[in-house]
């Protein structure tokens, strides 16, 4: 399926867009028989609402499309995307009085409502193309939706055909694609080139760790994004529960966004010095696993007691971050699928965030709400960095007493970034049940949020 907008040139069927206190009018400036038509079928302009009204000789001659009230829009993404899936195969043409943010939302809903993820199974696939509006960036849109649908992809693919090696082809693909260069230290070349807990966390799967390393463009600021890519998390000799173990596929998910975003960010030919680092890992179980009460030396020389085996993400995220912290950047930003006290606290919607500086953390606020991709800012509380001082090593990579664990997580990922101004995202990376253009499985969270935020936090 191609998530892009039809030939302009395309005969396409008018779909006009209508709050509920647009209907009446809109309907007595119409012939009486389609008004008798849109009255008759009910049409009153909410959520999800979609009516196609025939012409005289019985054919669709337009269709209506309702866009709901400010009630029902706040509860829900992507209205029109609701009501498209109810339209037949064909063609299709907006008319419709939004805003310039609204138009590029809808629009994208549009394009990501044919998504599917049909890897292993036939099945029938929509065609319902949309001309690209008359407001908005179309090529933007459509960046948008191609990044976000690899973002999906890449979740969604089961463990068995996306281990670390598999991740890296994906990189490699996106580098081929857009012109960048990648590199990699894959096995013992981790030990040699110095990323101790990254091959600590995954020596123990049979598939090699590694960490990957993207880069594109030779001027202007630099932007450097680090993805957790546990390809699979079993928790370690900490092994999880089977219904705690069901969604592990699922524990890449930072990387795949970082990789969505970076699709968007190339494809646009951004004027960013743009770096993608993913620590790709199995965190398994053998006789070489790493041991709770382990004391690992991570790559910046601090070292980390191990008092949870599946709390891993954050060590190889570690060794990345100080990788990334030697180059000076602009901005550093991680994203993981990192806690589920995150899900406690935010629920599985929300993409919660960790940032220092006041001015960033409002500038990227206000861009989610204009592409309607939430965020929601999380604190770097020192008064917590206590919870990270086991006192026999320089950091505890497990604090007890189930207090705060986004917030020691994000406080421990801290502590390897020195130089640059940083943000964390503690991310899901997953569609518990299907929503407007946001099927079950896979999802991308904050990747649209900061593409939009990116001119106000790299000055460009």
């Amino acid at each position: 399926m191609s998530f892009s907008f039809a030939d302009p040139a395309s005969k396409a069927l008018p779909l006009h867009v209508l709050r509920p206190e647009e209907v009446t009018d809109f309907s007595a400036k119409q012939s009486g028989f389609a008004s008798a038509w849109i009255a008759a079928n009910g049409f009153s302009g909410g959520e999800g609402e979609a009516l196609l009204v025939p012409g005289e000789d019985g054919t669709p001659a337009f269709g209506l499309l309702g866009y709901g009230t400010d009630a029902q829009r706040a509860r829900t993404r992507f209205i029109l995307s609701k009501a498209a899936v109810g339209l037949p195969d064909g063609t299709y043409r907006l008319v419709a009085n939004l805003s310039e943010s609204e138009m590029e939302t809808e629009a994208l809903g549009w394009l990501l409502s044919n998504y599917a993820f049909r890897k292993y199974v036939t099945a029938k696939q929509g065609n319902r193309h949309l001309i690209a509006p008359d407001v908005g960036d179309a090529r933007r849109i459509e960046a948008i939706a191609t990044g976000e649908v690899l973002t999906r992809d890449l979740i969604n693919t089961p463990a068995s055909d996306m281990g670390p090696a598999n991740l890296e082809q994906a990189m490699r693909d996106l580098a081929d694609r857009h012109k960048a260069s990648v590199t990699s230290w894959v096995g013992p070349d981790l030990l040699t080139a110095n990323f101790p807990m990254i091959h600590a966390v995954g020596r123990a799967a049979e598939g090699s760790p590694r960490l990957i390393e993207l880069r594109y463009g030779s001027s202007g600021p630099k932007l450097t994004l680090v993805g957790k890519g546990v390809c699979f998390d079993t928790g370690g000799l900490n092994i999880k529960p089977g219904s705690s173990m069901a969604l592990m596929k699922k524990d890449m998910g930072g990387a795949a966004t970082v990789l969505g975003l970076a699709h968007m960010i190339m494809a646009l030919k951004l004027p960013i010095q743009l770096r993608v680092l993913i620590p790709a890992v199995e965190n398994s179980i053998s006789g070489n696993a790493f041991r709770p009460q382990d004391i690992l030396t991570s790559r910046k020389g601090l070292t980390v007691e191990i008092n949870n085996t599946d709390a891993e993400g954050r060590l190889v995220l570690a060794d990345a971050l100080t990788y990334a912290d030697e180059d000076a950047a602009d901005l550093i930003v991680s994203m993981a699928t990192l806690t589920g006290a995150a899900r406690v606290a935010v629920g599985p919607d929300l993409a919660p965030f960790y940032c220092d500086d006041d001015a960033a953390a409002r500038a990227l606020a206000n861009a989610s709400q204009d592409v309607a991709d939430p965020v929601w800012r999380m604190p770097f509380h020192a008064p917590y960095e206590p919870m990270i001082e086991p006192g026999i090593a320089n950091l505890d990579n497990a604090p007890k007493g189930g207090f705060a664990g986004s917030i020691t997580a994000a406080l421990f990922l801290k502590r390897f970034v020195d130089r640059a101004p940083y943000m964390h995202f503690d991310i899901y990376g997953w569609q518990p049940s299907a929503a407007p253009a946001r099927p079950k499985g896979g999802v991308g969270q904050g990747a649209r949020a900061l593409l939009q935020a990116l001119p106000a936090l790299l000055d460009l």
